[in-house]
């Protein structure tokens, strides 16, 4: 059986994008960031959890020097559906000031984690601060979210697989699911 076919225990639903067609998209994001940022070193800001495959494969589609830092932040806890309320779980390691930094998201739901955390991270005074996110869920935002890479806007559904998860599961899959709960993956 390929590992498209595949999943973990349960079935987290079907495939929506395959392995594939995230590599291609990657590569292509890689090579924009690339062209957009000759004879810099961007530092590039991944929001865990579910963002650190992506930003690890995005690292290596950049043919620049670049550098990593990581923030925690939560507005899910183990539920579908957003909280409404961001915190910050961990901060930066690194400051930010004169830098150029690229904010690397796993998915843009309504809006209100990127909007705090673009307000939070631009008052480190970084010389830019763009957002690279692999997903982007039709009509959820409230406003334009002026977004400079984007990888793929997807169906308004829950989504799992490569970082994503639901109670901390399927984020080791290669692809991404669109998740339809059922008896064998609830608990």
């Amino acid at each position: 059986m390929s590992s498209e076919a595949t999943t973990a225990k349960g079935d987290p639903g079907p495939i929506l994008i395959p392995s594939n067609d995230l590599e291609a998209c990657i590569a292509d994001l890689g090579s924009r960031i690339t062209n957009d940022y000759q004879g810099r070193a961007p530092l590039l800001v991944g929001v865990l959890k579910g963002a650190f495959m992506f930003m690890a494969d995005l690292a290596r589609a950049i043919e620049l020097p670049v550098e990593f830092d990581f923030m925690a932040v939560s507005s899910y806890g183990s539920s579908t559906r957003t909280s409404g309320v961001v915190r910050i779980v961990k901060d930066l390691d690194l400051d930010l000031a004169g830098r150029d930094v690229i904010l690397v998201e796993d998915i843009i739901d309504s809006g209100l984690t990127l909007n705090y955390l673009r307000k939070n991270l631009a008052a480190r005074n970084p010389d830019s601060l763009e957002v690279c996110a692999l997903l982007v869920r039709k009509g959820r935002q409230h406003e334009d979210l002026d977004l400079r890479y984007v990888g793929f806007e997807i169906p308004p559904d829950f989504v799992v697989g490569y970082g994503l998860d639901v109670g901390e599961r399927y984020r080791q899959l290669p692809h991404i699911c669109q998740y339809q709960p059922n008896s064998n993956t609830q608990k």
